[in-house]
């Protein structure tokens, strides 16, 4: 009976897909990807259920950071405690510049920061540090008006202002029309690391719509 509860066990283990989620162990991951969205996008479709606290008009935002994100090699861990640390309100206060949504730092922190075996203050500092690592280039800084580019061009643009960052290190992601992620592969000391998994869910549009940014 046992024999035949392993084998159902390892045949499903085989049918979930590669990016299956999974509850892990803290601190047992392989790599981080960060994930910068692009703000106005989320603004722009979000509609009425956006969070006010991040698109409020005159608030010019541009690439934010939605995640840091353990991940395995094939798949990524979530929801690592059960019981898990409060996130201080000095901490929240300290993220709104980067990460402009009070639920959102919860939200993440309970749902990937617990997969990182780190504290709360140690694991959104780590966060800060890997937004200070990437260059955003300069064309997305300040954009007034709809642009409309392929995922190619926003990837080389982050490459050319990042030169050891890599093709296979970087995907940029979409919905049916906008922009909505570039996501960059980290190693656990931050440096840029290659990622086949990630890189192969890239934005498959030719061309992707970036709404401007509010200000």
């Amino acid at each position: 009976m046992r024999r035949a509860a392993l084998a159902l066990a390892f045949l499903l283990a085989a049918l979930l897909p590669a990016n299956a989620q999974r509850y892990g162990e803290p601190g047992q991951f392989d790599f981080y990807v960060l994930s910068l969205s692009w703000s106005p996008s989320y603004c722009e479709t979000a509609g009425n259920r956006a969070d006010p606290a991040q698109c409020r008009r005159g608030k010019p935002l541009s690439f934010v950071i939605h995640g840091l994100w353990p991940q395995y090699d094939r798949g990524y861990p979530q929801d690592c405690s059960y019981n898990a640390q409060r996130v201080s309100e000095r901490t929240i206060n300290s993220m709104l510049d980067i990460m402009p949504s009070r639920r959102l730092i919860i939200y993440e922190w309970r749902k990937h920061g617990t997969c990182s075996g780190l504290s709360p203050d140690d694991y959104f500092a780590l966060v800060r540090r890997a937004f200070e690592r990437v260059k955003i280039p300069a064309q997305f800084e300040h954009t007034s008006q709809w642009q409309t580019v392929s995922p190619p061009e926003i990837e080389n643009a982050f490459r050319v202002a990042n030169p050891k960052l890599e093709g296979d290190m970087i995907a940029v992601t979409c919905d049916r029309r906008h922009l909505r992620e570039v996501r960059i592969c980290m190693s656990k000391d931050l440096q840029f690391r290659a990622c086949p998994q990630v890189d192969r869910q890239a934005c498959r549009n030719p061309k992707v719509a970036l709404p401007p940014v509010r200000g």
